[in-house]
């Protein structure tokens, strides 16, 4: 009788290691934060070439899509913001069989200092020759009004400071939105030159 109760109590025991180990699995979010991401640019991300993710702001992340316990992820970046790289680490993996999250993924965006942009404006009320300068060196010519671009364009993240070396003969030349820094998508504020 007491063989019996033993082995019942040990079918039982195995019954139970069966139900839990086929009792379905379970679902971990794939997530993790986003540096240097400057503002007004995006990022988008997959998980597993899918599940695409639009990140536009620093911080954290989490995909929408959950996988199961045991099955593999791969974060990888498939669009690249504008005038940044960003890379990612601890991208891939495998979700643990307790379905943990994971929540450590890292991307990383840096300014790409080799893009350029332009240091442009417009000049109204000119009637002579103005001549401009962009941070001191880079000198530009203007005889009449209208737009104009100076010859050196400039790194993403550089500064640039439009100043006035000389205005035309009997006018007097304002300068506004003269100085900044050159984004890293889109374009300047234009600087703005008034004579009287």
């Amino acid at each position: 009788m007491k063989l019996l109760k033993t082995a019942t109590c040990l079918l039982c025991f195995a019954a139970a290691l069966l139900m839990s180990g086929c009792g379905g699995t379970t679902d971990a979010s794939i997530g993790g934060s986003v540096s240097g991401l400057s503002g007004g640019t995006t990022v988008v991300l997959l998980n597993n070439s899918t599940d695409a993710l639009t990140v536009s702001s620093t911080g954290s992340f989490t995909f929408s899509s959950k996988i199961s316990s045991g099955s593999t992820y791969n974060v990888t970046i498939e669009t690249q913001p504008a005038g940044e790289t960003c890379t990612v680490s601890k991208g891939s993996g495998t979700v643990s069989s307790s379905g943990s999250d994971v929540t450590d993924v890292q991307v990383t965006c840096v300014i790409n200092t080799t893009a350029t942009n332009d240091v442009f404006g417009t000049v109204t009320g000119l009637s002579g020759t103005l001549v401009l300068l962009d941070n001191g060196t880079n000198s530009l010519s203007i005889t009449s009004n209208g737009s104009f671009v100076f010859s050196n364009a400039l790194s993403i993240g550089a500064t640039y400071s439009v100043t006035i070396s000389s205005n035309p003969t009997g006018q007097t030349c304002a300068i506004a939105n003269g100085s900044g820094t050159i984004p890293s998508s889109g374009t300047i504020t234009a600087v703005v030159v008034t004579c009287s």
